[in-house]
């Protein structure tokens, strides 16, 4: 009996004892201020377990028992710190002391400036923390490269553009209906308050709040009291796309009767920056007002937009700027002494969100956003009437073509604006006295959308370590487009006709062809779309594997309302069309092994499909209802695997990857010459399609970031990929003159192997930085791009090319009507015409410097980065082929000039650009 009690008593006592060795560590987070970091993640490599710091940064982990320990302490915007301790047999409590986070690297260097006048042509209720902050310590060495030194050359990681990427305010997404690409310039100038997202996932990374897309999310959650409590002043100096930029924003913090008020304004202008001809006046503001009801519930309001005016600079031939030199913009000239540009971009689309923030029990929260956007985007041109091409770099006016020299080019370079209205002033009356309309006019194409949204998410944690998301968007979109009159130019009207086809009416149901400043003309339909989207997603961490799961499904249903009837198409251009509706599906996974608390294989995989845009569906909207012949949802597989080591002295990541997509459609839009076209005589708007096409995109990263002494960095970034098209699509075109070609016309594009254009393929980048004690740094990176590629185009790619219509075979030998010979279409002959062209290798030199002071309770700081320090003027950042010559007779006789007629149309890096930026904050 004795003995049982005594075996009793020692299984009773074991377990007292056990407990009574477990110790609690504690620490406080904070920033190199002092401040307190609240929410920061506290990730322990030994357990499931993680915590977040709360208002004061503290944060505790009880009942350890005796060991070595690692955590890694992570919060957006600031750089991850990974802290190692034992716990020895006998300790109760453990103070780890302050931790100090550092800003990120780059967070008050300055801005990256969004430029695309080339293309005018924190309580989110998240239950449960991400792995190691794999997801919300910021970007890794590779990302921050990418978008700091590399971005600024237009490289695109893993070749994926815009369209493919997403991002997110409050559950709203941002990418337009039209071409499904991200307009930044909606938030231009708010950098104080978008500069750090609420998540931030790359690639096919699954998303707590959204499906994605392949080019990853950024999710801003702009709740106000997510805002640092503080006020800040900035002023920038830049010779970019515009010269000044001031910016101030306020934040209140949360107030003991539950308000808080983000506000934020800035103003970005200027008009003598390196490209002529080139300015910008743009203003910007940001309102957060939120009102708390209690701990489980608050409704927070937001509204931002960006009025935007802004002028563009034209790509050219390479002859041109052998003349005129590499800042040369054709679009502008003089008028009365000021520069004046025909191709100006205003833009002002604000949209104002209602979000409701709502905490369901212990472990679930529910967060409901309401959206509205509205607005113009107009962009204008000239336009003529029976009247010569007004552009100076018209083929016709270039020294190549024979009629002038390189030194009368030169002194007729610019856009005549003088000329412009004397031509008009003669055509105000005919013979008879009677009134005449315009020769010449500035149009713009304007683009009003009306936008509302829904956005639902819901998450929930299951267990300890498992996390549930639910996210329902409902979008309605009311696209209203048309052309209008901007400036008659001093004519008393215009004329709503077609030049290009007889002089028809636009509008043949409206008697009245004059049309004055302000009035619709030649093209005004509506486009309606509706899209409801669901996705689920779960994520469950063990203590070495950590795995979520994301699938969605949408539907679409678009259609376009014609204003104008067509002369040529009566029963397909006026009233409702049809409706086109898309079914969409998908599934992403993430599976992340720990090895330990350092190391991580992560493998990310996607499987989706992408219904078209409106561009993509409507061939050409401005004219017909007609769908374009071919078109499909996109089929989207994608795969990477990665190594990632978080290092004290190391960070690193190493990813392979392999993506395709499938049955894509491409549609551009551009007039074709009078001469040598598609064995017509006439000039028009030609659209043409390439659909069916396949790509693939394969290569490998590698970026890291090496502590060579507590103050001194060393960061380095390899981006090794090919992006090419793996079959020979189909070609469609329509215009107005000829309607429909399609497949059987212009056969296939024979294009398989080209490489996908827009960005280099290779990309290398080695910087140092160091960060001094006393809160300043200096940094340098070297920047080397491979295989940027030309843009082709498809027309000339296909047998069309070197097949002649009169006789079903190749040309043979012969003379064109101007008596110059050319060489039978052979494939050696062809070939040389058609082979895409590749771009030379470049070299980039970057370098940055900061200072920050703390004068009591005012924090200041001054930075300046400098891009291309070596002023290399050779890069291309962008250009296309012209899809003028489309038969072999004439391109083969162009491409024998020193400088063909129609040459690709290239843009040029700037050279040396600056960005300066200071800034008080308290």
């Amino acid at each position: 009996m004795i003995k049982k009690l005594s075996l009793i008593s020692l299984f009773t006592l074991l377990p007292a004892s056990y407990y009574f060795a477990q110790t609690t560590v504690y620490a406080y987070v904070k920033d190199q201020d002092g401040k307190p970091l609240e929410r920061a993640e506290v990730d322990l490599a030994q357990s499931s377990n993680d915590v977040t710091a709360d208002k004061i940064g503290y944060f505790q982990f009880v009942d350890l028992q005796p060991g070595h320990y690692l955590i890694t302490v992570t919060r957006p915007s600031f750089e991850s710190k990974i802290v190692e301790f034992d716990v020895t047999a006998g300790e109760k409590r453990k103070d780890l002391g302050v931790i100090t986070l550092n800003y990120s690297v780059g967070s008050d260097a300055g801005v990256v400036v969004i430029d695309d006048s080339a293309n005018d042509t924190e309580d989110g209720g998240s239950a449960m923390q991400p792995t190691v902050g794999l997801l919300s310590s910021g970007r890794d060495a590779f990302q921050n490269v990418s978008a700091f030194e590399l971005g600024a050359y237009w490289f695109r990681p893993r070749g994926v553009d815009n369209r493919f990427e997403d991002v997110v305010f409050n559950g709203v997404p941002m990418s337009k209906n039209d071409d499904g690409r991200i307009d930044f310039s909606n938030w231009g100038g708010l950098n104080d308050v978008t500069r750090y997202p609420y998540e931030n996932v790359d690639n096919i990374t699954p998303s707590e709040y959204t499906f994605g897309n392949l080019g990853g999310v950024v999710y801003y959650n702009t709740r106000a009291s997510s805002y640092r409590k503080q006020t800040s002043l900035a002023y920038s100096f830049t010779n970019r796309s515009y010269l000044h930029r001031a910016m101030a924003t306020y934040s209140s913090g949360l107030t003991k009767d539950g308000w808080a008020v983000t506000l934020s304004a800035s103003r970005r202008w200027g008009d003598r920056a390196i490209l002529d001809g080139v300015y910008q006046d743009a203003y910007a503001y940001f309102a957060s007002i939120e009102k708390k009801f209690s701990d489980r519930h608050s409704i927070n309001f937001t509204g931002f937009g960006s009025p935007t005016y802004r002028a563009s600079n034209s790509p050219n031939t390479q002859e041109v700027y052998d003349i005129m030199g590499k800042n040369y913009n054709s679009y502008w000239g003089w008028q009365d002494g000021e520069k004046r540009n025909s191709r100006i971009r205003n833009v002002f689309e604000p949209i104002f969100m209602l979000t409701d923030y709502l905490k369901i029990g212990k472990n679930s929260n529910w967060t409901n956003t309401v959206s509205y956007q509205f607005g113009s985007d107009a962009r204008s041109r000239l336009d003529w009437f029976h009247a010569p091409d007004p552009n100076p770099t018209y083929y016709r006016k270039l020294p190549s073509y024979g009629i002038y020299t390189a030194d009368e080019f030169r002194e007729n370079a610019q856009i005549d604006w003088t000329s412009l209205y004397q031509a008009n002033y003669l055509n105000l009356t005919d013979m008879n006295g009677k009134p005449r309309g315009a020769v010449y006019t500035v149009v713009e194409d304007v683009n009003k959308d009306k936008t509302f949204n829904f956005a639902s998410h819901f998450d929930t944690r299951l267990k300890d370590n498992w996390k549930l998301n639910i996210n329902f968007n409902y979008q309605n979109l009311k696209s209203d487009n048309f052309r209008r009159i901007k400036d008659l130019l001093g004519a008393n009207f215009a004329n709503n006709l077609n030049a290009f086809d007889g002089d028809v009416k636009y509008n043949i149901d409206d008697p009245n062809v004059e049309v004055r400043e302000g009035d619709r003309t030649q093209y005004s339909y509506e486009l309606t779309r509706n899209n409801y989207a669901l996705n689920v997603s779960s994520e469950i961490d063990f203590t070495k594997w950590n795995v979520m799961a994301s699938i969605f499904s949408s539907y679409s249903e678009a259609q376009r309302e014609g204003d104008f009837r067509s002369f040529r198409f009566q029963n397909n251009s006026k009233g409702k069309s049809a409706i086109y509706d898309a079914l969409d599906a998908g599934i992403k996974a993430r599976v992340t092994y720990k090895i330990n608390g350092k190391n991580f294989i992560v493998y990310n995989g996607a499987f989706f499909s992408l219904a078209p845009t409106l561009n993509e569906i409507y061939i050409n909207p401005r004219v017909v209802d007609f769908v374009t012949p071919g078109v499909k949802n996109q089929m989207i597989n994608s795969n990477e695997l990665s190594y990632i080591l978080r290092g004290q002295i190391l960070k690193l990541r190493l990813s392979g990857y392999y993506t395709t997509i499938n049955n894509a459609t491409e549609i551009a839009r551009y007039y074709a010459d009078v001469e040598g076209t598609f064995g017509t005589s006439l000039s028009t708007l030609v659209n043409e399609a390439l659909t069916g096409a396949n790509k693939r995109y394969i290569g490998a990263e590698l970026g890291f970031d090496l502590k060579i002494t507590p103050t001194l960095n060393a960061v380095g970034v390899a981006s090794i990929g090919e992006y090419k098209y793996t079959n020979n699509p189909d070609v469609a075109t329509f215009d107005d003159i000829n309607e429909f070609r399609s497949a059987d016309f212009w056969g296939k594009a024979n294009i398989k192997n080209y490489k996908v254009a827009g960005t280099p393929q290779k990309a290398f980048s080695f910087g140092l930085k160091y960060n001094s004690p006393k809160y300043w740094w200096i940094g340098a990176s070297a920047n080397y791009l491979m295989d940027q590629y030309l843009d082709f185009s498809a027309l000339n790619k296909t047998p069309y090319f070197y097949i002649d219509p009169a006789t079903g075979d190749p040309y043979q030998a012969g003379t064109t009507s101007a008596g110059v010979s050319y060489p039978a279409a052979t494939p050696e002959n062809v070939a040389p015409l058609l082979q895409q062209k590749k771009f030379d290798n470049q070299f980039m030199l970057n370098a940055n410097a900061g200072k920050s002071f703390l004068i009591g309770k005012y924090r200041m700081g001054i930075s300046v980065s400098v891009n291309n320090i070596l002023n290399n003027r050779d890069y291309v950042t962008g250009g296309f082929e012209q899809g003028r010559n489309v038969n072999f007779p004439d391109a083969f006789v162009d491409s024998q000039k020193q400088y063909p007629s129609f040459a690709p149309k290239l843009w040029y890096d700037r050279g040396t650009t600056f960005f300066t930026n200071v800034y008080l904050r308290f």
